[in-house]
C-alpha cells in the first residue's frame, strides 16, 4: 500500500497541491483536486435486520454492515471513516472496524431492556474519509433503514394480582369453579410473559386447579368436618419459571343456609372504665331469602347472680342513703360487725357485698336504744331480699323483722315476715295511741317474693295507709285485716332480725319463726317516709344496656327499655335497619370498681311474614359479657407517727392536733415495657396515683378506752357538715363515715384533737387510723400514732428532741393549707418557770468556767517563762525531742477558752454562753501570747517548728 501512495506524490506536486502560496487560490485548487480524486459516494445496503439480546450490547445484522467505495484504492477517498445513525436518543452506535474494507459493527451504548422497548427502527449512512488527511470533502452514502428486534430473557418470575384470595362456599355441593386466581409476568416475549400452568402447593386438600387458575373442589365439603381451608397456589410461565411468592386462598365453608344471627362473638370482654362498649358491632340477620314483613328483638342482660341483682355501689346503707339524697335519721339494722355494732357478729355474711344469709337457725337481737320505741305514724322500712319457696307443705312464718315482748308475754307489736310466698307487715297500735278496731296486717302476693332473685323492698307507713315499693314499682296490699290495739303494759320489748323473740308462754325464752334466705341493707327510719325519687335511686343498677347514637337509629325502629335497663325491645320492618340498630346496642358499667365476672346476654327474635306463609324461626343469641378485674388501689396513710407536746397543751381548750400532716394517697402498679424494643430487659412496675372516694375512716384508741372523766377526742361538726360527712364518737375511738374524696377525709382528719384534763399521770397515748373504700373492699394500711406528754421536770431530758413535724415523702402527695397552720399551732412552747431555771443554771456554770479558765492561764505563763530561761543557756538539739504533756492541760487557741476537764453536763449547760464568752477569752489569750512572743522571740520560733501530736492525750 505504501508504494502506491508514493506514486501519487509527483502528480500532486505538479498540480501545486501544498505549495503554500496564494491563499484564495489554494483553497479553490484543493476543492478541484478533491473533486478529481473523491469521485464516488460510499455504498451500503438499503435495509438491515438485526437482533440483540436484552442486557447485551452486540447487534447481529443481516446482512452484515459493510460499506464500499469505487474510489478505492485511492487513499482517503476510497476508505470508509464512519457510520452515522440518525435518530433521537437511540441507544445504539455504529463503529468502523476496517477503513479499507469498509467493515463496521452496530452495538448498544447501554444494556437494552426488552420490557422497555421491543423493537427499534432508524436510518444509517456511511461516510468516506474525503480527499485527504484533514477529512475534508467527505461523501456519504444513501440512507439505509435498520430494523432491530430485542430478544427477551426470562428474568421475571410470575406474580399474583392479589396476595390472598377469599371465598365462601356452601357445604354439600360440587363446584365447577369456586374462584379464579390470576398471575402475570413482566417479561416482554410471549414465551416468557404468558402463564402456562398453575399448581396447588398444599397437599391433602380436596381442591384442584386448571391451567387458567380456576379452583374447584374435588369432593363435597362439610361444615361440621372443617369450617375453613387455607391452600397455597403457585404459577409457572411458559419458561417454567415458578412464581416468586405463592398466594393464599382461603375457602370458608358455611352450612346449608339456616336462618339466624351471624358474625357475633360469644365472649365479650369489658375493661372497667371503658364506658359504653358495643356488644355486636358486626352482627347481621340471615333470613335465607325468607319473606319477612317485621321483626321484634328482645335483648336481655342477666345480672341476677351479681351482687344484689346487678352491679350496684357496695357502700354502707347509710352512705347510699346520703348519696341518693335521703333524709337523715336512718337506722341500719344489719350493719357491718364492729365493736359498736356487734349484734351481727354471729351471722353468716358475704363480706364483699354485706349480704347476710339466714339458714333458718339463727337470729340477731337489736340492742335497746338503737331503735326508738315509738316509730310514730310515719316511718319507712327498706331492705334487699332474696327468697325462695318455703320448705314443707304448710310453711311457717319466716320473720324478717320483729318487735315483741321480751318477757312474760308473746305479743308482736310490729313485724315483717314472709308466709306462703306472701309478704306481710304487722303493725299493732297501743291503746294510748288508738282505741278502736284499726288496720293491723297488710298482705302482698307477688311472684317475686319466692323467685330466688334479689329485689328491693320499701314499706312506707303513713298509718293507716301502708304502701309497698318493689324494684321501684308501687304495690297496694291485696288484703288488709283489722285488729284491736295492744293493752298497755310495762313489759320491755325486744327487736330482732331473722327470727322473732318469744319471751313468754314458753319454759325458756327463745327465737322462733326463723327466716330462710338472704337480706341486706335492712333499715328503718322513724318519723319519715321515703320519696319515690330516693327509692328509685337506691335500687338503681350501675350497669345495663345502652344504645350508642340514638339519632342514627332511624324512624323505622321502635325501642323500649325496662326501668333497670336490663331488657331492650326493638321493632322494625327493614332487616338492614334492624341489623344497624342491634349493632349499636352496648353494655355500660359506671362503677369505678365494678364487680368482676360473667353477665349472661340473650337476644331473642320474633319474625312475622307476609300473608299466611310459614315464618322462619331464628335461634336465640346466647353470649356473655366478661367484666374484667379492675385495678386494685393501694391506699396509704402516712404522716408523723410520734411526737411530744407539753402538758399545758393537752389541758388547753384546743387540745393537741393528732394528724396535722396526714396524707392519704392511693396508687396502683402499672407495668411498663422497656423503651428499647430490642432489649431483653424485664418489664418494670411504675406506681401511679389514682383518685377515688372513701367511705369511712376509723380512729381507734390503743391501750385502753378513753376515760370520759378526763380525756376525749374532739372534732368540730362544722368540719364534717362542710364536707358532707358524718361521725360517731365513743370511748373506743372516732369514726368518720360518708362517701367523699380522699382530700375531704384528709381535711377532716387534720382537725381531730385530743384533750386530757389531767395529763400529769399520762406518759403517752397511742392511736390507730384505718380508712376504707366500698365498705371495706379496699382498705388502707394501719397508721399508728403515739403522742407523748412533755412534763416540765423533764424538759432538759427532751432538749434535743425535734418537735417539728417532718413532712413524709410520698408519691404525688397533695398539699393543703390546713397542714401548715396545724404544724405552727402544735410547736412546743416552754413555760416561763422552765426558762428561768435554765438561765440560772447557765449563769452558774459560766462563773465556774471563768474561774477555771483564769487558773489555767496563770499556769501556762509560768511554764512558758521556765522554758524561755532554759533555752537562753543552751542550744537545743530538737531532732530527738520528746515532749511530755500534762494531761490536765490543753493548748488554748482562739475561741476555745472552756475547761474541757469538766463533764458533759457542764458542757451542755455552757453551750448557750460559749459564743459570747469565746470572743472575750480570745482577746485575753492574744494579749498574753503577744507579751510572751516579745520576750521570747527565738523560743517562739523554735517552738513553732515542733509538731505536737495530742491525738492520744486524755483530756
Amino acid at each position: 500500500m505504501l508504494p502506491g501512495r508514493l506514486c501519487w506524490v509527483p502528480l500532486l506536486l505538479a498540480l501545486g497541491v501544498g505549495s503554500g502560496s496564494g491563499g484564495g487560490g489554494d483553497s479553490r485548487r484543493r476543492r478541484l483536486l478533491a473533486a478529481k480524486v473523491n469521485k464516488h459516494k460510499p455504498w451500503i445496503e438499503t435495509s438491515y435486520h438485526g437482533v440483540i439480546t436484552e442486557n447485551n450490547d452486540t447487534v447481529i445484522l443481516d446482512p452484515p454492515l459493510v460499506a464500499l467505495d469505487k474510489d478505492a484504492p485511492v487513499p482517503f477517498a476510497g476508505e470508509i471513516c464512519a457510520f452515522k445513525i440518525h435518530g433521537q436518543e437511540l441507544p445504539f452506535e455504529a463503529v468502523v472496524l476496517n477503513k479499507t474494507s469498509g467493515e463496521g459493527r452496530l452495538r448498544a451504548k447501554s444494556p437494552i431492556d426488552c420490557e422497555f422497548q421491543k423493537e427499534y427502527t432508524f436510518i444509517i449512512q456511511a461516510y468516506d474519509c474525503g480527499a485527504g488527511p484533514h477529512e475534508t470533502a467527505w461523501k456519504k452514502s444513501h440512507k439505509a433503514v435498520v430494523h432491530i428486534q430485542v430478544k427477551d430473557v426470562n428474568e421475571f418470575a410470575p406474580t399474583f394480582k392479589e396476595p390472598a384470595y377469599k371465598t365462601v362456599v356452601t357445604e354439600g355441593k360440587i363446584y365447577d369453579s369456586i374462584l379464579q386466581v390470576e398471575a402475570v409476568d413482566e417479561d416482554c416475549s410471549p414465551q416468557y410473559s404468558q402463564i402456562c400452568n398453575y399448581e396447588i402447593v398444599t397437599t391433602d386438600v380436596p381442591f384442584a386447579i386448571d391451567r387458567n387458575g380456576n379452583i374447584r373442589n374435588t369432593e363435597k365439603l362439610s361444615y361440621d368436618k372443617q369450617h375453613q381451608y387455607e391452600i397455597l397456589v403457585t404459577a409457572y410461565d411458559c419458561g417454567q419459571k415458578p412464581a416468586a411468592q405463592d398466594t393464599l386462598v382461603q375457602v370458608d365453608v358455611k352450612p346449608v343456609c339456616k336462618p339466624g344471627w351471624q358474625d357475633w362473638t360469644k365472649r365479650i370482654e369489658y375493661q372497667p372504665g371503658s364506658g359504653s362498649m358495643p356488644l355486636f358491632p358486626s352482627i347481621r340477620l340471615e333470613t335465607c331469602d325468607g319473606a319477612v314483613s317485621s321483626l321484634q328483638i328482645v335483648a336481655e342482660l342477666q345480672t341476677n347472680y351479681i351482687g344484689k341483682g346487678c352491679d350496684r355501689e357496695t357502700y354502707s346503707e347509710k352512705s347510699l342513703q346520703k348519696l341518693c339524697g335521703a333524709s337523715s335519721g336512718i337506722i341500719d339494722l344489719l350493719p357491718s360487725p364492729s365493736a359498736a355494732t356487734n349484734w351481727t357478729a354471729g351471722l353468716r355474711v358475704d363480706s364483699s357485698e354485706m349480704i347476710f344469709k339466714f339458714d333458718g337457725r339463727q337470729g340477731a337481737k337489736i340492742p335497746d336504744g338503737i331503735v326508738p320505741k315509738n316509730l310514730t305514724d310515719q316511718f319507712t322500712i327498706t331492705m334487699w331480699m332474696k327468697h325462695g319457696p318455703s320448705p314443707g307443705v304448710r310453711a311457717e312464718k319466716e320473720t324478717i323483722l320483729c318487735n315483741s315482748d321480751k318477757t312474760e308475754m308473746n305479743r308482736h307489736h310490729y313485724a315483717l315476715y314472709v308466709h306462703n310466698c306472701r309478704l306481710v307487715f304487722l303493725l299493732r297500735k297501743d291503746f294510748d295511741q288508738a282505741d278502736t278496731f284499726r288496720p293491723a296486717e297488710f298482705h302482698w302476693k307477688l311472684d317475686q317474693i319466692c323467685d330466688k332473685e334479689w329485689h328491693y323492698y320499701v314499706i312506707n307507713v303513713e298509718f293507716p295507709v301502708v304502701t309497698l315499693y318493689m324494684d321501684g314499682a308501687t304495690y297496694e296490699p291485696y288484703l288488709v285485716t283489722n285488729d284491736w290495739p295492744i293493752h298497755p303494759s310495762h313489759i320491755a320489748m325486744q327487736l330482732t332480725v331473722g327470727a322473732c323473740w318469744q319471751g313468754g308462754e314458753v319454759t325458756k325464752p327463745r327465737f322462733t319463726q326463723f327466716f330462710h334466705g338472704s337480706l341486706a341493707s335492712l333499715t328503718i327510719r322513724p318519723g319519715k317516709m321515703e320519696s319515690q325519687k330516693v327509692i328509685s335511686c337506691l335500687q338503681a343498677c350501675k350497669e345495663g344496656l345502652d344504645i350508642n347514637s340514638l339519632e342514627s337509629l332511624g324512624q323505622g325502629i321502635k325501642y323500649h327499655f325496662n326501668p333497670s335497663q336490663s331488657v331492650l325491645v326493638m321493632e322494625g320492618e327493614d332487616i338492614g335497619n334492624i341489623n344497624r340498630a342491634l349493632q349499636k346496642v352496648s353494655y355500660i358499667n359506671s362503677r369505678q370498681f365494678p364487680t368482676a365476672g360473667v353477665r349472661r346476654l340473650k337476644v331473642s327474635s320474633k319474625v312475622q311474614c307476609f300473608g299466611e306463609d310459614v315464618c322462619i324461626s331464628i335461634p336465640e343469641v346466647d353470649a356473655y359479657v366478661m367484666v374484667l378485674q379492675a385495678i386494685e388501689p393501694q391506699i396509704t396513710l402516712q404522716g408523723t407517727d410520734h411526737f411530744w407536746r407539753p402538758a399545758a397543751q393537752f389541758e388547753s381548750a384546743r387540745g393537741v392536733t393528732l394528724f396535722p400532716d396526714l396524707k392519704i394517697v392511693s396508687t396502683f402498679a402499672r407495668t411498663e415495657a422497656p423503651r428499647d424494643m430490642k432489649t431483653t430487659a424485664p418489664k418494670s412496675e411504675v406506681l401511679e396515683e389514682m383518685l377515688h372516694n372513701l367511705d369511712f375512716c376509723d380512729i381507734l384508741v390503743i391501750g385502753g378506752d378513753l376515760d370520759p372523766r378526763q380525756e376525749c377526742l374532739e372534732l368540730n361538726h362544722s368540719e364534717l357538715h362542710q364536707r358532707h360527712l358524718d361521725a360517731t364518737n365513743s370511748t373506743a375511738g372516732y369514726s368518720i363515715y360518708g362517701v367523699g374524696s380522699m382530700s375531704r377525709y384528709e381535711q377532716v382528719l387534720h382537725h381531730i384533737r385530743y384533750r386530757n384534763w389531767h395529763p400529769a399521770s399520762l406518759e403517752a397515748r397511742r392511736f390507730r387510723i384505718k380508712c376504707s373504700e366500698l365498705n371495706g373492699r379496699y382498705t388502707s394500711n394501719e397508721f399508728n400514732l403515739e403522742v407523748s406528754v412533755l412534763h416540765e421536770d423533764r424538759v432538759s431530758d427532751k432538749e434535743h428532741v425535734n418537735h417539728l413535724i417532718v413532712q413524709p415523702p410520698f408519691l404525688q402527695s397533695v398539699h393543703h393549707p390546713e397542714s401548715r397552720s396545724s404544724i405552727q399551732r402544735s410547736s412546743v412552747v416552754p413555760s416561763i418557770a422552765t426558762v428561768v431555771i435554765i438561765i440560772s443554771v447557765c449563769m452558774l456554770v459560766f462563773v465556774v468556767a471563768m474561774g477555771v479558765y483564769r487558773v489555767r492561764i496563770a499556769h501556762q505563763h509560768f511554764i512558758q517563762e521556765t522554758e524561755a530561761a532554759k533555752e537562753s543557756e543552751m542550744d537545743w538539739d530538737d531532732s530527738a525531742l520528746t515532749i511530755t504533756v500534762n494531761p490536765m492541760e490543753k493548748h488554748a487557741g482562739p475561741g476555745h477558752g472552756e475547761d474541757e476537764t469538766e463533764g458533759e453536763e457542764e458542757e451542755e449547760a455552757e453551750e448557750d454562753m460559749s459564743s459570747s464568752s469565746g470572743s472575750d477569752d480570745s482577746e485575753e489569750e492574744e494579749e498574753e501570747e503577744g507579751t510572751g512572743r516579745g520576750r521570747h522571740g527565738q523560743s517562739g520560733a523554735r517552738q513553732a517548728q515542733l509538731e505536737w501530736d495530742d491525738s492520744t492525750l486524755p483530756y
